[in-house]
């Protein structure tokens, strides 16, 4: 904010009254919740509070005069398109409202001063999410998804016999609506938008429908962001679960059922640039089919389209029904979290993944360390793998992909894992096949980088490492430590683990015959160990290393995107000398920089003589306790 220009935009155009409705905003949740109108009680509004008064000020900010004039953080623009992606991303389940506490209070200061004010929400733009707004770049993001999905083609035969030939009376109906409306003076396929064809298609054809769907549409939006998308992301067209939808209408990306991309040169319908397609036709050569995609598509039922129908929904609540003990339970879905039917003080979290079939069984390993009494790490309640009665012809229910109907209308998860994405084994030329496992949780709360203090941080993540040293000790072997996977609990009705461990479906046992048949670089790209990127064997002491990168990571996000050996090359290089380390830290925001002589002391701890390790040591466990309680204490006496 020191750059000349900016400082006269921002003194030429003042605040003003400019932030009143969201001052009356404020004042309407500190009613709500009958508590005394001074900025020090901020500290106590939930995240759901904080995310309603974080979306008023953006929304009022958007509106200012000088958010139309100062620059955009990193793109081209203004600082307001910036302002309209950080409400978008509020959705996303991927925002750290305590880095916003700052600026709110700022914003609702009796003196208020305009150049500090807009220097925190630069603050803010820069640093809220681990994935930043401002690089989340498609390049970037498109290896990673690369990776993640593994093999894809184009020109798959038989693709719509498979995925539409299961759909009752479609044949006879695309076949009747066609020949009927290829003919006459005014035929229905001469000229048109697809959008507007679509509609009419779906009318003409509703006389020939057999079974009743949900009602769904097509809709073309390529200039308006999706809702709840973190990084600007538009819809070229697609299918949306929103019958009424417009041009102008606002759809949430859980939503959108069938996404599609408009492609002006052919050359660009190929692997490289598309995804999993069918074989290539000319819609004006082969109208039958294009008639029949189309309403096969509109007319598809929700397991067809790929929902879990293991998840259904009752009286407007979603639930999953699981045989434990030889008992049937139903468990009600509330938003991320769920209960037990007629018992919602008995909260779980159910995660469904599908994971590769040579890996160890989550489920059981998460009982192992219940049954065992390991501490700090989520506790097990049930597992199953899901096998859904009904399967596509041709398909098997175990070997294709579905999303679970219970994501409608819930947020979307901070990305987490962006290496080992295929586990077959070297030299191996099978392809990869995955199953649909169900986990139930006792223990659920919030990430630790969304902790409420750097104290709170330090204690949550020394706990964390007691839960880990507890895995090792009974000979599971985490592989995954990252930000995302490490859980603090501040609330004292809350049952679960003051701080805990999630996530083992990468984990493995330590001492066993054979390997896992995962690939060597196992973990979250940005987090993992040096020697992991470089393909070592995976050890306890990578996963302790991975502790002290998850207090550096969330300041370059570029991390995310790196590959493994340059990743291996940037890390030993920050860490091998004090000064580089500390002149890296510069960049480190207000939150974390009273960490900054505690990640030192981490990083001599861990990185001993500048170097990376080279024998294991047990004894990294107590030495990196102390070092974190050390600077809690610290932090109590400052």
């Amino acid at each position: 904010m020191a750059d000349y220009t900016q400082s006269e935009i921002i003194k030429q155009n003042p605040i003003g009254s400019g932030l009143e409705g969201f001052r009356a905003s404020y004042r309407s949740v500190y009613n709500s919740r009958s508590l005394p109108y001074v900025l020090d009680t901020l500290d106590q509004l939930d995240d759901e509070d904080l995310q309603k008064l974080i979306r008023a000020f953006l929304r009022a900010a958007q509106n200012l005069p000088a958010a139309d004039l100062l620059p955009a953080t990193t793109r081209r623009g203004t600082l307001r398109s910036d302002l309209l992606r950080l409400e978008l991303s509020l959705e996303s389940d991927d925002t750290n409202f305590n880095r916003i506490r700052p600026l709110l209070k700022d914003a609702l200061a009796d003196d208020l001063d305009d150049t500090l004010v807009w220097s925190r929400v630069y603050n803010a733009l820069q640093k809220t999410s681990s994935f930043a707004i401002s690089s989340e770049y498609r390049q970037d993001v498109d290896k990673i998804l690369r990776a993640e999905l593994g093999p894809i083609y184009i020109g798959i035969p038989r693709f719509r016999e498979t995925y539409l030939g299961g759909v009752a009376g479609l044949e006879a109906a695309s076949k009747a609506v066609f020949h009927r409306y290829t003919e006459g003076s005014n035929p229905l396929f001469n000229k048109g938008w697809f959008t507007d064809l679509s509609e009419k298609l779906a009318e003409l054809a509703e006389g020939h429908k057999l079974t009743p769907t949900r009602r769904r549409r097509p809709l073309a939006q390529p200039n308006k962001p999706i809702q709840g998308s973190t990084a600007e992301r538009k819809l070229d067209v697609g299918f949306v679960d929103h019958p009424e939808a417009g041009k102008d209408s606002r759809c949430h990306w859980s939503q959108i059922l069938i996404p599609g991309e408009l492609k002006s040169n052919p050359s660009a319908d190929k692997a490289s640039k598309a995804g999993i397609a069918s074989e290539r036709f000319d819609i004006n050569k082969h109208g039958l089919q294009f008639v029949s995609t189309v309403l096969g598509f509109l007319w598809m039922n929700d397991e067809q389209l790929g929902f879990d129908p293991t998840i259904t929904t009752q009286d407007g609540q979603r639930l999953v029904t699981i045989k434990r003990n030889g008992q049937t339970e139903r468990l009600v879905i509330d938003k991320l979290v769920g209960h037990r039917e007629g018992e919602p003080g008995i909260r779980f979290v159910i995660k469904d993944a599908w994971q590769y079939t040579e890996r160890e069984e989550e489920g059981e390993l998460l009982r192992e360390a219940t049954d065992k009494g390991m501490v700090n790490v989520a506790r097990y309640y049930h597992h199953e793998t899901v096998a859904p009665g009904a399967s596509r012809k041709g398909r098997s229910s175990t070997a294709s992909l579905k999303r679970s109907s219970s994501q409608t209308g819930a947020a979307l998860p901070p990305g987490k894992r962006s290496c080992s994405a295929s586990p077959t084994k070297a030299n191996s030329s099978a392809l990869p096949n995955r199953v649909h496992r169900r986990v139930i949780l006792r223990d659920y709360r919030k990430p630790i980088y969304k902790a409420s203090s750097p104290s709170a941080l330090l204690t949550a993540l020394k706990g964390c490492i007691d839960g880990h040293e507890s895995l090792h000790r009974a000979g599971i072997l985490h592989r995954d430590i990252s930000v995302n996977n490490l859980m603090i609990n501040e609330h004292d009705d809350n049952p679960s683990w003051d701080s805990f461990l999630i996530d083992l479906d990468l984990a493995i046992r330590e001492k066993r015959d054979g390997t896992s048949g995962a690939r060597g670089k196992t973990g979250t790209r940005a987090f993992m160990a040096i020697g992991a990127l470089l393909g070592e064997q995976h050890s306890f002491m990578h996963d302790l290393e991975s502790f002290f990168w998850g207090e550096v990571v969330a300041e370059f996000d570029k991390w995310n995107y790196a590959n493994t050996e340059e990743l291996a090359k940037l890390k030993l290089g920050t860490v091998s000398d004090k000064d580089i380390f500390l002149n890296t830290t510069e960049f480190f925001t207000e939150y974390y920089r009273p960490l900054l002589p505690c990640v030192n002391e981490l990083r001599r701890a861990v990185f001993p003589g500048g170097g990376k390790w080279k024998r294991e040591d047990d004894g990294l466990y107590t030495r990196m306790r102390k070092v974190l309680e050390k600077a809690r204490k610290a932090l109590a006496n400052s």
